[in-house]
């Protein structure tokens, strides 16, 4: 439905909301927004996927989407950027969330013009504010280059900024992922980028495994297939073959012991998907 948003935009933010109602605090990530901006759909939308996923699968999964979200905001709270670009933003709540970062920031959620609208329409029904610091720019990821609408939106190429990818890259082709990548390496030096990749298949435990196994078809039937994962290596030689340099590669082990150290239920994020950032020189 054209006018719908992506459904793995809203599946990952039903994640993030389930996470935080079926989870012991601390949360890795707290979106109290999550499931609001859903709306009502996502108990339908749990009571159908759920189901189909073993339970530590999909807490593993559900820990995961949180912590890529976590791990994009700490990199960003940490550096000197004037501009926060999340690019297939769905239903990221950040703007709301973190509004002790939203003043020194411009954030530009960049989405697919039907996915924006739609949860611009929510926005508007719930009442949320919005400021003058929080910019939407409607993209046709297929057919109109990133850079192209980034600019007249109001984004300085001349400024450093944090991009946030997350979530997107698992569908996209090799081509498709180095093209916005070397968009990215056009930014000003000390811009940097988080995205989330597909790790390899030999690369999965057997909650991967068996998410990947689950996901991949549920992902198609959606109109939103996933690609082949990646090697270690091989996206490191991409990621510095379109002008950037890896600063952050960490390996599930080192998500672990950041976010879930000193938990007494074992939880941890799933191994289907890997977190890197990567710096402009």
């Amino acid at each position: 439905m054209e006018s719908a948003p992506s459904r793995t935009a809203m599946f990952a933010a039903v994640s993030r909301g389930l996470f935080r109602l079926e989870t012991a605090s601390p949360w890795v990530l707290d979106d109290v927004l999550a499931l609001v901006l859903v709306g009502p759909v996502w108990q339908q939308l749990r009571d159908q996927f759920d189901p189909l996923f073993p339970g530590p699968v999909r807490r593993e999964a559900r820990a995961a989407v949180c912590t890529r979200s976590r791990y994009a905001e700490d990199r960003l709270a940490a550096g000197a950027f004037t501009q926060y670009v999340i690019l297939g933003a769905g239903l990221d709540s950040f703007a709301w969330r973190r509004p002790d970062l939203l003043g020194s920031l411009t954030v530009f959620e960049v989405d697919h013009p039907a996915s924006q609208a739609w949860k611009l329409e929510r926005v508007r029904e719930l009442g949320l504010p919005l400021s003058d610091s929080q910019v939407f720019v409607p993209v046709d990821f297929e057919a109109e280059p990133v850079q192209d609408v980034l600019g007249p939106a109001g984004f300085d190429w001349a400024q450093p900024a944090m991009f946030c990818w997350t979530g997107v890259a698992p569908y996209l082709t090799a081509q498709a992922i180095e093209s916005t990548l070397r968009t990215i390496a056009a930014a000003a030096p000390g811009s940097e980028v988080v995205f989330s990749y597909r790790a390899e298949d030999c690369a999965l435990d057997d909650a991967g495994t068996e998410y990947a196994r689950i996901y991949t078809p549920i992902a198609a039937s959606a109109g939103e297939p996933l690609q082949p994962g990646w090697p270690v290596s091989e996206i490191e030689r991409l990621i510095s073959r379109c002008g950037l340099k890896v600063v952050d590669h960490p390996a599930r082990a080192d998500l672990q012991q950041r976010y879930f150290a000193g938990r007494t239920d074992g939880l941890r994020p799933y191994t289907f998907e890997t977190l890197v950032a990567a710096r402009v020189a």
